[in-house]
């Protein structure tokens, strides 16, 4: 695994792509699609750290929240949140107040003309809105920010894009997964060319925004990793091996139960297991395909030993992790092109010393090392799967072994305070007094 780059960002950027330097206010606006969210650890964790590097930071989200609980996280965050229109006919004053407001900015003319050229090549309700949610992220947050900061390349890019377009504010994008590989070329072309600087969080997202971009160095790749200081150190697993009905061998995924984590090659797999290994399978996670997972372990006869139990705070993962045997998250690329980067999970079960199975996607190769501190499979490979969870469930020296190794190698390079460094410096780089160029 390769270092964080700290490379900073060329913030000349911002002139040649017909910004004005906004001298007065420092406070960074950061562009969310929702917030506070479980599945989203990752960034909130992210704005602590830069809350404490000493940010002025505003969260503006997409969205309004849906889950019932928070992370600790959530409630060390200070920043003051506000809400964008999530639909525009739900706020249809709000968003005329915004348009008289925002037509009479400078940018406003450029912002609509790249509006209109983005919808005649995606002609959806959803280009429109992210216009709209522009219009007020221009008339209502920008007088008060310096800089946007848009966490996702898709939908939060582009709301935060045609905001920054009319206040002629600097904006830079932190780009994820699914956002990297179902946003169009064009649209990637154009927002990496517009923004001041792109961090991306694996070695594979990195190369292919490269791949679209006019200058390559604007993308730099920072791994996420995690706060270290909420997990405890490794302890020692127990020593089950399947053989007793009564101490079943625990199986863990946590994962948001939609396509590409391909937890339903679990359940398949699960159902292949030998009679004579005793186990028992726990998802932690929401998502939209929750009950039909549900429906599939009962169909294949195997959902008296599954146990699906919805997204939890952090407290609670991180205790079930320590009382597991064994990390499962087979992801895949679905039918749309969407996939994982490194997920934050397989991150937290090795740092708490719990061995992973999971396949060679995208950004899990960069952690997971077949054979040293997990076993990697083929995607939607049912049999496969099978086979790595019979023999993890019944060598617990080999589970012990690959536990350690993992361990070893996120404490020494993904601790996330060592990781942020990089954005820290883009940001105070994006946030310096420049004077424009005649």
């Amino acid at each position: 695994m390769s270092r964080s780059e700290a490379d900073p960002g060329k913030v000349a950027a911002t002139f040649q792509s017909g910004f004005a330097p906004n001298k007065t206010p420092r406070r960074v606006g950061v562009i969310l699609k929702g917030y506070p969210r479980l599945s989203e650890t990752f960034i909130a964790q992210e704005i602590l750290e830069l809350q404490r590097a000493g940010f002025d930071l505003e969260i503006i989200s997409l969205r309004r929240p849906t889950d019932r609980g928070v992370h600790p996280v959530h409630r060390e965050i200070t920043a003051p949140v506000g809400y964008l229109p999530e639909y525009l006919h739900e706020e249809p004053l709000r968003i005329f107040a915004a348009w008289r407001k925002a037509r009479r900015m400078p940018g406003y003319r450029r912002a609509r003309a790249s509006f209109l050229r983005d919808l005649r090549r995606d002609f959806t309700r959803n280009r429109i809105r992210r216009f709209g949610q522009g219009l007020v992220i221009a008339a209502e947050f920008a007088p008060r920010l310096g800089f946007l900061y848009a966490h996702f390349l898709h939908t939060p890019a582009s709301a935060a894009r045609y905001g920054a377009l009319i206040a002629q504010l600097p904006f830079a994008i932190s780009a994820h997964a699914k956002d990297i590989w179902t946003t169009p070329d064009w649209e990637i072309r154009e927002k990496l060319a517009e923004c001041a600087w792109c961090v991306t969080c694996t070695e594979g997202g990195r190369d292919e925004l490269r791949r679209h971009a006019a200058e390559p160095d604007k993308v730099a790749l920072v791994y996420h990793g995690i706060d270290l200081s909420r997990f405890p150190a490794p302890r020692p697993h127990a020593r089950r091996n399947g053989a007793e009905p009564a101490d079943p061998v625990r199986l863990l995924t946590v994962g948001r139960a939609v396509a590409k984590k391909g937890i339903d090659t679990v359940l398949d797999a699960l159902k292949l297991l030998p009679a004579d290994l005793h186990w028992r399978w726990t998802h932690i996670g929401g998502g939209p395909l929750r009950d039909q997972l549900r429906r599939h372990a009962e169909r294949l006869g195997v959902s008296n030993c599954c146990e699906f139990v919805g997204g939890r705070p952090q407290e609670e993962v991180i205790q079930a992790y320590q009382e597991s045997d064994l990390f499962v998250l087979p992801c895949r690329i679905d039918a749309t092109g969407d996939r994982d980067g490194l997920p934050n999970v397989i991150v937290e079960s090795l740092a708490l010393g719990l061995p992973v199975i999971s396949t060679p996607v995208s950004g899990i190769v960069e952690l997971v090392r077949d054979g040293e501190n997990g076993r990697l499979v083929a995607p939607d490979r049912p049999d496969a799967l099978m086979e790595a969870i019979v023999e993890l469930a019944r060598d617990p020296d080999l589970r012990a072994r690959f536990g350690r190794a993992g361990a070893k190698v996120v404490r020494a390079k993904l601790d996330h305070r060592a990781q942020i460094g990089a954005l820290i410096e883009k940001l105070r780089r994006s946030l310096e007094p420049l004077e424009p160029v005649m």
